[in-house]
């Protein structure tokens, strides 16, 4: 996969394993980064990514 490609909702849910609907609510809260063309929403792979790294090192910070 390339690292700039832009994603669907239910490309990042099944990524994270998570409910289309979980993601819909976490990018229109602004949890998660994302983006809209036309009123849909899309995030790019790097973002997604970048936003994994940073919930292992908060959830690390939290269990130690």
């Amino acid at each position: 996969m390339q690292n700039d490609e832009v994603l669907k909702i239910r490309n990042v849910a099944a990524l994270l394993k998570v409910g289309e609907k979980t993601i819909y609510t976490m990018a229109q809260s602004g949890e998660l980064p994302a983006f809209k063309v036309r009123g849909q929403w899309r995030f790019s792979r790097k973002d997604i990514d970048m936003w994994i790294e940073q919930q292992k090192h908060a959830t690390k910070n939290v269990s130690e």
